[in-house]
């Protein structure tokens, strides 16, 4: 694979933790971080865990992985983060706990971060001064695209600030529930075409290069230049865990832009690697031949 511009990761790393005592890491910066490194890239992951028994572990699973832990900070006052997983009525409630960790990143070295590539970012790890100031300082010295994941968690939002950060990126990705709730014009999706006009809308407001648009099982639709682009879901997918789905397609989009493909490729392929993930249990996927697969398959080796 041609190697080319860096991408920077920012954002949160946590632990879900389960009612049985079971714990599984992640945060959408992790997962996607945690795929690029699966298909042979060396992403820059800024994130920050606590000087505790969690934060341990989460170096340790980064470092085994190859993922570049330079610019994870430790923090002596606050615990790594971590999301309360309650089952209620068959239905999981999630607590994320605040004043966490990754609540408090601050700007790394800027020697360590190049100026140039794509830079990522989230919106969860934002809902606190420092670490949505950290990022500000990051994107003044950015000289690449932006790309924003779009991942809403109440309270831990507000209309206002993530439209602020939708107005500095060329990329940004979201679901239809989402558009929902940050589209300007009450929009009510019966159909597609309803949607649509409300992602040209949304993307031509914001001044955006792209707008990506996650259906779940209805699949994504795309827009660039005024046209759109629509992808089916991959055929004959069995879910075993949706958890991270999203993620798996931002990565796959990263590497899209990265290794330069064509949008329409860029699409069909991170459809078909979600699809793949949702097909095992976790977000993030412990092997390597799981993404060299992909990887031949797409004529990257």
């Amino acid at each position: 694979m041609q190697v080319r511009d860096p991408i920077t990761i920012f954002g949160e790393v946590l632990f879900d933790c389960f009612p049985d005592g079971t714990e599984l890491i992640g945060g959408a910066p992790f997962n996607v971080a945690w795929h690029l490194r699966g298909f042979g890239l060396a992403p820059i992951f800024i994130s920050r865990v606590g000087k505790d028994e969690r934060g341990e572990k989460a170096t340790h699973t980064m470092s085994r992985w190859g993922l570049d832990c330079s610019c994870l900070q430790f923090d002596g006052s606050n615990p790594t983060g971590r999301v309360n997983v309650n089952i209620e009525d068959d239905e999981p409630l999630y607590d994320i706990v605040a004043n966490s960790a990754f609540d408090f990143i601050q700007v790394p070295d800027i020697r360590r971060v190049p100026a140039s590539g794509i830079l990522y970012h989230g919106t969860l790890a934002l809902r606190q001064r420092q670490s949505a100031e950290a990022l500000a300082s990051l994107k003044s010295l950015h000289r690449g695209q932006i790309f924003m994941d779009v991942n809403l968690r109440s309270p831990w939002w507000s209309t206002e600030s993530v439209l602020t950060l939708v107005a500095d990126a060329d990329h940004v990705k979201l679901n239809e529930n989402e558009l929902a709730l940050l589209a300007a014009d009450d929009s009510e999706f019966a159909d597609q075409t309803g949607l649509v006009a409300s992602m040209r809308r949304f993307a031509e407001q914001h001044q955006l290069a792209t707008l990506i648009l996650t259906r779940g099982a209805l699949g994504a639709l795309f827009y660039r230049e005024g046209e759109i682009i629509a992808v089916g879901p991959a055929p004959n997918t069995q879910v075993v865990d949706t958890v991270g789905a999203g993620d798996s397609f931002a990565a796959t989009m990263l590497l899209g832009i990265n290794q330069q493909w064509p949008w329409s490729d860029s699409l069909e392929r991170a459809m078909n690697f979600a699809a793949a993930t949702v097909s095992h249990r976790g977000a993030t996927i412990d092997d390597t031949s799981f993404y060299s697969q992909f990887m031949t398959l797409w004529g990257c080796n």
